[in-house]
């Protein structure tokens, strides 16, 4: 299985007399680098495996489908129409995945885990899957959103019984903004954290930004380059990962449209670059999906609605819309 190709490949100046240690773990279900500039090897190596800590629990404690996850229970209880106790983290999760949710129009929906269950997406290997339309009809016309869970102090209930939770398309983003708090309390000045593409800048490399490049989606390198300053965040979305050629011979990724249950096949990739901001991480890994999953003459739409000013969207056909801000942010290696 491929890493990284997800979106974001780290480049990294070569130079090995700088104070730089890179760190990796495999979290969410993809590769994680931490790297941290101008600390001791020791010194970079125990914060980097205390950030890794921090993502393994996140991990367990929100995995939508293994057995034991706090999500999980609480799946299990909205199927059952049963209401649950809720631990604080996971409620003001809710909340700002449910604000953001309203704020894309549905078109970023974590409640929709049935359809991305029945597309086969829950699950560590991608493997062709047979396709019933039935039973995606039902699960679209069941119409599962964030709106239907109601939370009352500590314990949540949805009104909804098709309402299951799937977090993936947030936890990384979550994630990032965690590290990035927790890098700055154990008074690291300079770090950058990369969760499969997510990446979080910390301060700067040396006397330079940190330089990321975006990878090309139908290539093993990356297509262009772009300098990350401190605060600033970037993700991708791509249908280069999570995806499995069906019987039909059609590629299907694990970006589904929540208005018609099926995965989005009119774009290849969307990246968007969040300015500093109290979550930008989240945003970073909210926001690609709406400007993804929507009509392509509706991309511009999609990213204002989210705020979004710097955006890089790869079409069908390898059709590139760069926003007029990020045009000023990108330093183009090859074209797709």
């Amino acid at each position: 299985m491929r890493f990284l190709v997800f979106v974001i490949a780290l480049l990294l100046s070569a130079c090995g007399k700088e104070p730089l240690v890179q760190n990796q773990s495999y979290v969410f279900g993809t590769l994680v680098n931490v790297t941290i500039y101008g600390e001791t090897e020791a010194r970079a190596n125990q914060v980097s495996n205390e950030i890794f800590q921090d993502f393994q629990k996140l991990h367990h404690q929100y995995h939508a489908w293994q057995k034991g996850s706090e999500l999980y229970a609480l799946n299990e209880a909205f199927l059952k129409g049963k209401s649950i106790q809720v631990n604080l983290e996971l409620r003001e999760m809710l909340k700002q995945a449910s604000a953001l949710s309203k704020q894309s129009e549905g078109l970023f929906n974590p409640a929709i885990g049935g359809l991305i269950r029945e597309w086969g997406f829950q699950r560590d290997e991608f493997t062709t899957v047979d396709i019933h339309p039935e039973a995606i009809k039902s699960l679209v016309d069941a119409s599962p959103s964030m709106a239907d869970i109601v939370m009352d102090s500590d314990t949540a209930y949805s009104k909804n019984s098709a309402v299951q939770l799937d977090l993936g398309g947030y936890a990384k983003g979550y994630a990032l903004d965690s590290a990035a708090i927790k890098l700055h309390q154990l008074g690291i000045k300079n770090a950058l954290v990369n969760i499969g593409g997510n990446i979080i800048a910390i301060g700067q490399h040396g006397s330079k930004p940190w330089r990321v490049g975006i990878q090309h989606p139908r290539q093993p390198q990356p297509m262009a380059t772009l300098d990350l300053l401190d605060g600033w965040a970037i993700g991708t979305s791509g249908d280069y990962q999570r995806y499995f050629i069906g019987h039909d011979g059609k590629r299907y990724c694990h970006i589904i449209d929540p208005r018609t249950g099926y995965p989005v096949q009119h774009t290849q990739a969307v990246t968007v670059l969040i300015p500093p901001q109290e979550h930008a991480g989240v945003l970073s890994d909210v926001a690609s999906k709406p400007i993804f999953i929507i009509e392509p003459d509706k991309r511009e739409l999609a990213a204002k609605a989210m705020g979004v000013e710097n955006y890089l969207v790869i079409g069908e056909t390898g059709d590139v819309q760069t926003s007029a801000a990020m045009k000023k942010q990108i330093h183009w290696l090859t074209k797709p």
